[in-house]
């Protein structure tokens, strides 16, 4: 006896046949009816950055969860193109000889019914198994989608996981609609983070334009914020002066205090305060920070050089390392010796490959070996090699020129190795990197030069390179899927 949702699942099947009739699908047919060339998928990967980077790691813990099982998942966009696909080899093999690429279309229109395009129709989580299939070839196969959504509600793409029929569990469709909802999760997060850091830059800008020491403390004086000014007037980094307490620098910390917090008064004079390494004399203005019953809670500083005005700290960079050596705990001999050995190698011109499990620290080291190298005050910029598709990768390593494509950006977008320029790029998951781009890549490695996407021009960089990766290189060397001649650089 069929409950409801079968039901409605039957009747959904059943239209979407009669959809398929209309726009003329042709049962025995194997391929979409609409393929992207190279050019137009790689304009569609752009388009679609956004929701391809936050799928990736999704798409990723739901194959390892049925890897072995004959599955491949699949994620769309709105209008049904594949952007992206991972599976299992001998499934994926199949799906491959029927064209189900990345530039593919699964919609209704041009394939008949499937659960990516009628997923799409009825706006609806959906599972098309065996012959509910319109086309002959997809028989064999059930697939289960998930509409994927922006903040807004609209549709933005759909999440598949196709398998075998005999393999397929009731509650497959139930994982789908989980990831789908992750995917939604990560979206909404990334775009607050962004608003977030937005938000953080501008006040962080708004406070290192002012030509003069800020220092914010808390009653009791610990010191909450720092702008670079201050920090360059005492010597500091911004992590050393944010776990100091203001009576550390300020010899008069107490008669300050005692001056802002009795009555309404605030305070300005010349004070000596300890730098780093000297003794200055800056003239401080406190001010106090109260909440509604009149209580101060917090301490405002602007503080001036006396004799003469000291220059802006460097802009800060958008890419950086917050893991230094002293973060890295440990006590067994090997791993001491394999941070000294780091330590050593910290300043070295050589280019770095660092081999481990998943989850043994690998980027910890990498961004401990850039903090600890003359590199450290530049940029640290980390790319994921086997979590960006393969269309959209070498864009993002090596950037496009403008015109490169139609719908480019005007004046083109850098690549990570031109941001990178005189700090270090952290490619992780080296092993996953496609053949044809470890040529580009040992080019930039033998030469120092980097070319974008559409451009003749060629681009000097000083750029250290830190890989890392959980594969065996050596027997992929001997596979054939990792060049020798890089593994040797």
């Amino acid at each position: 006896m069929l409950d409801k949702n079968d039901c409605l699942s039957k009747k959904c099947i059943m239209l979407s046949h009669e959809r398929s009739k209309k726009y003329e699908i042709n049962y025995n047919q194997i391929y979409s009816n609409k393929i992207l060339s190279e050019q137009e998928l790689f304009l569609k990967m752009e388009e679609n950055r956004e929701l391809i980077l936050a799928s990736a790691p999704i798409m990723n813990e739901i194959y390892n969860f049925v890897k072995g099982s004959n599955f491949f998942s699949i994620l769309t966009d709105n209008e049904g193109c594949i952007l992206n696909v991972i599976g299992d080899e001998d499934i994926l093999s199949e799906a491959f000889s029927f064209k189900m690429i990345p530039g593919a279309y699964m919609d209704e229109e041009n394939i008949g019914t499937n659960a990516m395009g009628t997923t799409l129709k009825e706006r609806t989580p959906i599972q098309v198994s065996g012959k509910e299939h319109f086309i002959k070839v997809y028989h064999r196969w059930t697939c289960s989608a998930c509409p994927i959504r922006d903040m807004d509600g609209n549709i933005i793409g759909t999440l598949d996981l196709t398998g075998y029929s005999e393999y397929v569990h009731s509650h497959t469709l139930g994982m789908v609609v989980a990831g789908a909802k992750a995917i939604e999760n990560e979206l909404i997060a990334n775009y607050y983070n962004i608003e977030l850091a937005s938000e953080k830059k501008y006040h962080d800008c708004l406070q290192n334009s002012i030509m003069m020491g800020l220092i914010i403390t808390n009653y009791e004086g610990t010191i909450i914020k720092a702008n670079s000014f201050a920090c360059g007037l005492f010597g500091y980094e911004d992590y050393e002066i944010n776990q100091m307490n203001i009576k550390d620098i300020v010899k008069d910390w107490n008669d300050i205090k005692k001056s802002i917090t009795e009555g309404d008064k605030t305070f300005q004079n010349n004070v000596d305060v300890y730098a780093k390494r000297n003794i200055l004399e800056l003239n401080i203005s406190a001010y106090p920070v109260r909440v509604n019953n009149n209580e101060t809670t917090h301490i405002l500083l602007f503080l001036n050089e006396v004799q003469k005005k000291r220059k802006m700290i460097d802009k800060i960079n958008s890419g950086f390392a917050i893991y230094t050596f002293d973060k890295i705990v440990g006590e067994d001999k090997n791993f001491l010796n394999v941070i000294n050995y780091a330590k050593k190698i910290a300043d070295s011109r050589s280019n770095i490959l660092i081999t481990g499990e998943s989850g043994t620290g690998k980027e910890l080291f990498a961004q401990s070996i850039h903090n600890s190298s003359n590199r450290s005050n530049a940029p640290f910029i980390a790319i994921n090699c086997g979590a960006i598709p393969r269309n959209l990768i070498e864009a993002e390593l090596f950037g496009y020129d403008e015109g490169s494509f139609t719908g480019a950006k005007a004046k083109g977008n850098p690549g990570k190795f031109e941001i990178a320029d005189g700090g270090t790029i952290f490619l992780d998951e080296i092993g996953e990197m496609p053949y044809d781009l470890q040529t580009r890549l040992l080019r930039v490695i033998e030469e120092g030069t980097i070319s974008r996407i559409g451009s003749s021009k060629v681009n000097v960089v000083d750029v250290r390179i830190i890989a890392a990766t959980n594969k065996n290189l050596i027997q992929e060397v001997e596979n054939g899927t990792f060049r020798k001649d890089l593994f040797y650089r």
